[in-house]
């Protein structure tokens, strides 16, 4: 409804200036909003007094000029009026509003789609944990922003493709194998003085113990450098094993796993730092090779190969980028951990120097959770034994309650993650409170279809009969379903959905407490028992975005 009406608008600021009403057809950003009371109608903007300055004329002059202009063909308006200063105030017509009860019937789960990717491809890489420990509670709230960012996408009309990076090169494999080696020698009664920068939780021993029951023989026979690599690799495949399982049971699915060992193999690495020398955009110095990425917006130049001949984990990064690109990927997006913040400069850097446009690149950086019981804090520490894993949360909550509380925060936000609110079955729980509208909605139908009330849903009826303002409200509400999808998709900010979700849950709560929907008037009955279809419907939409379930039950 706001992208329409700002079409009118904007239509009839050109048609004034056409006219020699206004000065120019150029236009500051302007807002529609909705106001507060109901009287200063369904939409307000304040066009008129943010073009003052550029019409060089006093906004309620700007305001009729526009006001005179508006064309309606399609009969959206009952009419524009302008308040105060200069405030356009428009009031939509009562059978507009009814007309997208019929949208959602007939669009079902489509309701809320649009074309803005036209098919183009796009790449979201979220998690990639480093396959040295199980998934923390962290990883589940970038997993939930990531896949539920690609669900938007992909409702939106981007060709998405969901990625996890598999990082098994590097000094973190090898600190790994050495972890799980060293725990294989205290097994068998060797006195060893743990270093403090290996891997320290007991799932270390636990791989280490099945690999003696499993490989023990075997180890015995290797030197120390292939007892690492052999302990290495086991040991990350297993852990790579627990995090799958983990994103399964958190509704998380990938496309692709991509190994960065795969990249290293294939001289993928080589290949990104020849293009670089290509491009002049990497040079000695002190016995290593610098990227210049100063010349690209970066705050200074990065090591790729340092003095040794090792390649620093950046000169993999940029091969990774690279290939995404290679690979026809019109965008790429990469889910971070707000820790990243200051890689982010460097990455594109990177991506503009090998010929690609920054811009095809978006980081969302996610903050922090904190984990808390009953408001406290609860301990981040392995050895407590308190949850401190992605695994630990869902077998508490379930990952419906999980996901949507992570969720519920913009992803830039630090988010308080309380797990005795997220498993209470009351309104103070937001999840609860969503599904149970769905839940709820299901009851009445199933009611409705025990007394044969069946065709008062599946048909259409006299919608004119929604006269009360709740029912007003929900329209209303329900008719907002599409921007916010839109905008959700446009900033890649999930947040907007489950927002959305708490009002519409809010409007429908409120209704329900005043109105019955089974009401004996059939005529009634049957237009609010469409409504509640349609209020289900969105529910059901706006939840599976999020990655969460729709009871019918609860």
């Amino acid at each position: 409804m706001k992208e329409t009406l700002r079409s009118m608008i904007l239509a009839a600021v050109d048609a004034a200036f056409q006219k020699g009403l206004l000065a120019t057809a150029a236009l500051p950003e302007f807002d529609i909003e909705e106001p507060r009371s109901r009287e200063h109608g369904d939409f307000a903007t304040n066009v008129a007094l943010v073009s003052a300055s550029v019409q060089k004329m006093a906004p309620r002059k700007i305001a009729q000029a526009v006001v005179g202009q508006i064309s309606d063909p399609s009969g959206l308006l009952l009419k524009a009026e302008i308040a105060g200063p200069g405030f356009i105030n428009f009031f939509i017509r009562p059978e507009v509003w009814l007309s997208v009860l019929k949208d959602i019937h007939d669009l079902a789960e489509r309701f809320g789609a649009c074309d803005i990717g036209r098919g183009r491809r796009v790449q979201v890489e979220f998690v990639s944990a480093n396959p040295t420990g199980p998934l923390h509670v962290g990883h589940g709230r970038g997993a939930a922003v990531g896949d539920s960012v690609a669900n938007i996408l992909s409702l939106c009309g981007w060709q998405v493709e969901r990625e996890y990076y598999v990082n098994d090169a590097g000094n973190q494999i090898m600190t790994l194998g050495r972890s799980v080696l060293l725990r294989l020698r205290e097994l068998e009664g060797q006195s060893i003085e743990f270093p403090a920068d290996c891997y320290q939780g007991d799932y270390i021993r636990e791989i280490a113990r099945r690999l003696r029951e499993s490989h023990g023989e075997e180890l015995a026979g290797m030197d120390g450098g292939q007892a690492i690599e052999f302990c290495a690799r086991v040991a990350a495949e297993s852990i790579l094993e627990g995090i799958r399982d983990d994103l399964h049971s958190f509704g998380v699915c990938f496309d692709r796993w991509f190994s960065e060992k795969s990249l290293v193999d294939a001289g993928d690495v080589d290949a990104a730092l020849q293009s670089l020398q290509e491009a002049d955009a990497v040079y000695e110095s002190d016995g290593a090779l610098w990227f210049a990425s100063s010349r690209f917006g970066d705050e200074k130049d990065r090591v790729v190969v340092r003095g040794s001949g090792d390649k620093t984990y950046f000169a993999s990064d940029i091969a990774y980028h690279k290939n995404k690109f290679d690979r026809g990927f019109d965008r790429v997006i990469d889910v971070w951990g707000a820790d990243h913040h200051g890689y982010v400069p460097r990455v594109k850097a990177a991506i503009q120097a090998l010929g690609k446009s920054p811009e095809a690149l978006d980081v969302i950086l996610v903050q922090l959770v904190a984990l808390l019981r009953e408001g406290q804090p609860v301990s981040m520490s392995t050895r407590s034994g308190e949850f401190v894993t992605l695994r630990d949360v869902i077998d508490e909550v379930g990952a419906d309650a999980a996901r949507f509380i992570f969720l519920s925060r913009h992803y830039d936000s630090p988010l308080d993650f309380d797990l005795e609110l997220a498993k209470k079955q009351s309104n103070e729980n937001p999840v609860y409170y969503v599904q149970y509208v769905h839940a709820r909605i299901a009851s009445i139908l199933r009611k409705a279809e025990d007394d044969n009330m069946v065709s008062g849903y599946t048909g259409t009826p006299e919608l004119e009969r929604l006269r009360e303002p709740e029912e007003t409200e929900i329209v209303k509400t329900l008719a907002r379903y599409p921007e916010v999808v839109l905008s959700a998709a446009r900033f890649l900010e999930p947040h907007r959905v489950t927002f959305y979700l708490l009002d519409l849950a809010a409007a429908f709560h409120s209704y329900y407490a005043k109105h019955r929907v089974l009401v004996e008037d059939v005529g009634l009955a049957a237009a609010r028992l469409y409504m509640v279809c349609a209020v289900k419907q969105v529910m059901r939409n706006g939840l599976a975005l999020l990655g969460v379930s729709a009871p019918e039950s609860m």
